[in-house]
């Protein structure tokens, strides 16, 4: 006994969705099931249409499923119904299976739900409305024409209400017709043709976006991979493309030659607060200047180096140069600098035994007037700039590594969380070099209030203390160090 089932333009998944538990109820296998859409010609081995089974009981599916069966039965694969069904049947016998990607029948699903979403992706890019108000109208009226690859209509009209409620509007595509008007929305399954919807902006549009189109920034397969060329004869500046391509290396050629010889005034005003002589990079940071793994370099001043003997027992890392140590080209140079240099003092410990250096080597700020206000690195800064912070600890095999707040802990031992309560811990560090965690002076600078400031800076005193003795224990008990000894010059006074 076979069954057939038509499926129609509108209402789709509702009709599928019916037809699919009644027949599962009755156990019908998905070989004895014929699935087509309205409208196309029977098969020649297609089965009469015969009533379908009545459902007995209600069938119970994850709940993902509806969401999923909802875009695949978009899909204009004449098998999307039959793979749906056959996949409800699975689901029935094995809830659990729609977590599994590695289900065929899952992973067939899945991959055709991807297909459907980056068409509702597209359709929402490259819709284009054209105003249609007639005089006097109380709401603004707007006509669009559009040629999805799926039936997506229903899926995506409620993106279309959400974002443009406040006007009329119809999207007219080969197969239905959405109109939104007066806040009420309607389907309509109506063939239609590609309307010609050319209007006086068009011209000022063209003219704008061959004006912002920047040659020197053009990849053709990436632009063709977001705006294919099957869109291309619904966007009014696509006639230029073309030529756009074909002229950018010429015009990339002439901004070269045209660019501007002089740095800007705000320039001259930074440059001009730069010592006469910048800080020569030894060792593992020569070559900082030039780092191009991060977008920071191209904000800063210039990247600032670690400093200090390159055998010091003790290695100091903070978060970030600020504004002085941008200007300067050295580190610790600037308020917090000044109070760490401080409390270093108090804790008995010899500024120049000790090795400086930051976990990310460039100022990052935000411009406001004069001023260039901190901003804390992200993680995916903090993570490039390892690199360097690991060629420095490589380098100079310190005994102990202090880490000063979370963006150093971050870098030091792959966690930045809960600084507090890890404050005066040690660590087992990524490079497998004891750290100590510790506060960050910028931030105890930036504490309000005075009690809790006063606090903090007590214990960033007592933890800068505690690493001294650790470094004292270390040498009297002649830590081997590489290949250094113990017996080296510490950071004590």
């Amino acid at each position: 006994m076979r069954y057939s089932v038509t499926l129609p333009r509108l209402g789709t998944f509702a009709t599928w969705r019916d037809a699919a538990r009644a027949l599962a109820g009755a156990d019908v296998p998905p070989d004895a099931v014929d699935w087509r859409m309205e409208g196309e010609a029977e098969g020649l081995f297609d089965a009469q249409a015969m009533p379908l089974p009545p459902m007995d009981a209600p069938l119970n599916v994850p709940r993902a499923f509806p969401a999923l069966a909802k875009q695949v039965i978009a899909a204009r694969d004449p098998q999307a119904p039959h793979l749906l069904y056959s996949l409800l049947l699975h689901l029935r016998d094995a809830p659990r299976a729609l977590t599994n990607r590695a289900d065929p029948l899952v992973q067939r699903a899945e991959q055709t739900a991807k297909h459907i979403r980056r068409d509702m992706h597209k359709m929402k890019a490259f819709v284009r409305f054209r105003e249609v108000s007639p005089e006097g109208a109380n709401r603004r009226q707007f006509l669009s024409w559009f040629e999805p690859d799926h039936r997506i209509e229903e899926l995506i009209a409620p993106f279309f209400t959400r974002r443009f409620g406040d006007m009329d509007w119809v999207i007219v595509t080969p197969e239905v017709t959405m109109r939104f008007e007066g806040g009420v929305l309607r389907h309509e399954a109506v063939a239609s043709e590609r309307l010609e919807l050319s209007d006086e902006t068009e011209e000022l549009w063209r003219t704008y976006y061959a004006n912002i189109f920047n040659p020197a920034r053009l990849k053709v397969k990436a632009m063709q991979s977001e705006m294919p060329k099957k869109y291309w004869k619904n966007l009014p500046e696509a006639a230029l493309i073309p030529d756009l391509i074909a002229n950018a290396e010429a015009r990339a050629r002439q901004m070269q030659e045209t660019a501007p010889s002089f740095a800007p005034a705000r320039a001259d005003r930074i440059l001009s607060r730069l010592p006469e002589r910048s800080v020569d990079r030894v060792g593992p940071l020569a070559r900082l200047n030039a780092c191009t793994r991060c977008p920071l370099g191209q904000m800063a001043t210039q990247g600032v180096p670690g400093e200090g003997p390159q055998d010091a027992e003790l290695m100091i890392v903070g978060e970030q140069p600020g504004d002085q140590e941008d200007l300067q080209g050295r580190p610790f140079v600037g308020p917090a600098g000044q109070l760490f240099d401080q409390l270093a003092a108090d804790a008995g410990m010899d500024r120049t035994a000790v090795y400086v250096t930051n976990a990310v080597k460039h100022f990052k700020f935000q411009p406001r007037g004069k001023r260039r206000i901190h901003q804390n690195p992200t993680a995916s800064e903090i993570d490039h700039c390892r690199w360097w912070l690991d060629k420095e600890v490589d380098h100079v095999q310190p005994l102990l590594i202090v880490a000063l707040g979370a963006t150093a802990a971050r870098a030091l031992t792959g966690n930045g969380r809960d600084l507090i309560k890890r404050r005066g811990s040690v660590e087992k560090g990524l490079s497998g070099l004891p750290v100590l965690i510790t506060l960050h002076p910028a931030a105890i600078l930036r504490t309000p209030d005075k009690a809790t400031s006063a606090t903090r800076i007590a214990d960033l005193r007592g933890d800068l203390c505690a690493a001294v003795g650790m470094i004292t224990s270390a040498r009297q008990a002649q830590v081997p160090r590489g290949a250094t000894t113990a017996g080296n010059a510490g950071p004590l006074s």
